[in-house]
């Protein structure tokens, strides 16, 4: 499998705080990836950086073989230009922590006008897309409900249908069960369990659901202080931890760890 991903020698710092220090990864196509780690140690970052939320300092991101911060002009590498940031982002789809939908406009309706006003598709193509997402998502019978007369819960499964809705060929979660109350949290992640079974996409997800990461990713990675600790599958990132840092974060989470 080709990379879809790929973060080349990139730093990050929010003034004197460096969040990603000369941080090096891949992500193979359709791999599904979670990462986790102590707050502030980059997580976020990575996905904002895809996103086009957060430039870099140093470096280079690579989608799907293109530069993402970075383009060719006149035989030079140089900043990329607004367009080129905009084209680029039609590949990638981001859920946040809070849900973000328009309150004026029904459930159904926040996964259309995207479609409409971004992918330029008529009316009844946005339509279509939508309700067989409000499926996907178990919520086939709450499509003419305003966001106000959802649970955070069926809202967020809103925001991912609509994140869906465009198509994307990357999909980014941060911490979206972060916002929910407990017992909301496992019908969120039953429908990420059943995109990453159904939909061939690239997910990267950053979580502190642990049984949720062990259950979801081909490859666990562990963040510090910008950089990556330790990467692994998931049985050997939670059942036998190599690096004492990843040993101390996961006591917090799982008892027998040794």
């Amino acid at each position: 499998m080709e990379n879809i991903i790929e973060f080349q020698n990139v730093s990050k710092s929010f003034g004197e705080l460096k969040v990603l220090n000369n941080l090096n990864l891949q992500v193979k196509d359709g791999e599904k990836l979670a990462l986790i780690g102590p707050s502030g140690s980059g997580k976020t970052t990575i996905l904002r950086i895809l996103m086009t939320l957060e430039s870099i300092d140093d470096g280079f991101v690579l989608v799907n073989g293109e530069n993402l911060w970075h383009e060719e002009k006149n035989g030079e590498i140089v900043t990329a230009s607004e367009k080129h940031l905009h084209d680029m982002r039609d590949k990638i789809g981001m859920v946040f922590q809070q849900f973000n939908l328009f309150p004026h406009l029904t459930a159904i309706q926040n996964v259309q006008q995207p479609q409409i006003l971004i992918k330029q598709r008529n009316k009844s193509e946005a339509k279509d897309k939508a309700e067989s997402l409000f499926d996907l998502v178990g919520l086939g019978d709450k499509m003419d409900h305003y966001p106000h007369q959802l649970s955070g819960g069926q809202q967020q499964r809103v925001a991912i249908a609509r994140a869906l809705a465009m198509d994307p060929k990357i999909m980014l979660f941060d911490e979206i069960t972060s916002a929910l109350d407990p017992e909301l949290v496992d019908e969120v992640l039953t429908v990420l369990h059943k995109l990453a079974s159904d939909y061939e996409t690239t997910i990267l997800t950053v979580t502190h659901e642990m049984n949720f990461a062990r259950e979801f990713a081909d490859r666990v990675l562990f963040f510090d202080g910008g950089q990556i600790v330790e990467s692994g599958l998931p049985s050997e990132i939670f059942s036998n931890p190599k690096e004492v840092r990843t040993k101390e974060f996961l006591k917090k989470f799982i008892n027998n760890i040794n």
